[in-house]
C-alpha cells in the first residue's frame, strides 16, 4: 500500500487489475499496521538524504509523501501512527509498546474508549475519512465471552473476521481475532444468536493529530453516532476534531455496546 503514495489513482488501479486484487484485500491482509512518521515532520533537524542513496525527497516532499502513505493505510482495522513528539529512542519504545499491546502479554488486548456524539456532517466525513460498510453478527457463546463475526469492506470487496472478546475491566479487554474465508464466514452464520439482530453500520475512519478515530453511523439513529478510539494506555489524552461534537463518554455504558444495540427488543 505504500506504493500508492507514488502512483496516480489510474496507475494504482492498473496495478491492482494486473494483480487481480482489490484495495481492501491488499490493505487489510495485514493483522496490524504501524506507521513511523518521517523525521521531516516534527524532527526536521534529523531529516537528511545523505545516509540513504534511495532517499531523494526534500523535507517538504517527504512530508507530502508521508501524508499520502498514512492516507493509503487509513481504514485498516488496527492502524497506529508513531509521531516525532519525542526523541528517536523514545519513538522506538513507543513502537515496541504498540506492537506488544497488539500481540499481547500473554494475550492480545485492546484499550478502547467510546463516545456518543451529535450526528456528524456526512459530507465532511466523506471528504476527510475512509468509508467502510460493516455487518456484524453475534454467535451463540458462553456467558463470560462475546463472539462475533464481521463482514467489512466496501463496493463488493470484503474481508471476514471472527472476534472473541473477554472483559478485563471497563477499558481493557482481551481480544482474539481470526481471519475467515468467505465460506467459513457463511458457515458460522448458521450459529448466529437468534436473540440478537445483525448490526449494520457505516464506519468512517479518520486520522487526526496522529490519532485514529472510528466513527460509526447506525441506520436507526438520525441524531447521534458513536466514535471509538483505541489507546496505548488508559490515561492517554484524546484530542477531538472540532467537527465532532461529543455528548458524553459511553465507554462503560452497556446500553451503547454493539451487543446491546443488537438486542431484538432494542428501542
Amino acid at each position: 500500500m505504500d506504493s500508492k503514495a507514488y502512483l496516480s489513482n489510474l496507475e494504482f488501479s492498473t496495478v491492482l487489475n494486473e494483480l487481480n486484487k482489490n484495495e481492501i484485500e491488499l490493505r487489510d491482509n495485514y493483522d496490524a499496521v504501524f506507521h513511523l512518521v518521517t523525521a521531516a515532520k516534527g524532527a526536521e533537524e534529523f531529516y537528511t538524504t545523505e545516509n540513504n542513496s534511495a532517499r531523494s525527497e526534500t523535507a517538504k516532499e517527504a512530508v507530502l509523501v508521508d501524508e499520502k502513505i498514512i492516507d493509503a493505510w487509513n481504514g485498516h482495522p488496527h492502524f497506529r501512527v508513531i509521531d516525532n513528539s519525542s526523541n528517536f529512542d523514545e519513538k522506538m519504545k513507543k513502537l515496541i509498546k504498540e506492537i506488544s499491546l497488539f500481540l499481547g502479554e500473554p494475550e492480545p488486548y485492546e484499550i478502547e474508549r467510546k463516545f456518543l456524539i451529535e450526528y456528524p456532517d456526512i459530507n465532511w466525513l466523506n471528504k476527510n475519512c475512509k468509508k467502510l460498510e460493516i455487518i456484524q453478527t453475534y454467535l451463540n457463546s458462553d456467558n463470560n465471552e462475546e463472539v462475533r463475526i464481521r463482514q467489512r469492506g466496501i463496493n463488493g470487496n470484503y474481508i471476514y473476521t471472527k472476534t472473541i472478546k473477554k472483559n478485563i475491566n471497563n477499558l481493557k479487554r482481551i481480544e482474539i481475532e481470526k481471519r475467515l474465508s468467505k465460506d467459513e464466514y457463511l458457515s458460522l452464520l448458521m450459529n448466529a444468536d437468534i436473540t440478537k439482530q445483525q448490526i449494520r453500520k457505516t464506519r468512517y475512519c479518520l486520522i487526526y493529530k496522529n490519532q485514529y478515530f472510528e466513527i460509526d453511523i447506525y441506520p436507526f439513529w438520525n441524531d447521534k453516532a458513536i466514535v471509538e478510539i483505541e489507546l496505548n494506555n488508559e490515561n492517554q489524552k484524546i484530542i477531538f476534531p472540532n467537527r465532532l461534537k461529543v455528548i458524553k463518554e459511553v465507554t462503560d455504558d452497556i446500553n451503547y455496546k454493539n451487543s446491546s444495540l443488537a438486542n431484538i427488543d432494542r428501542k
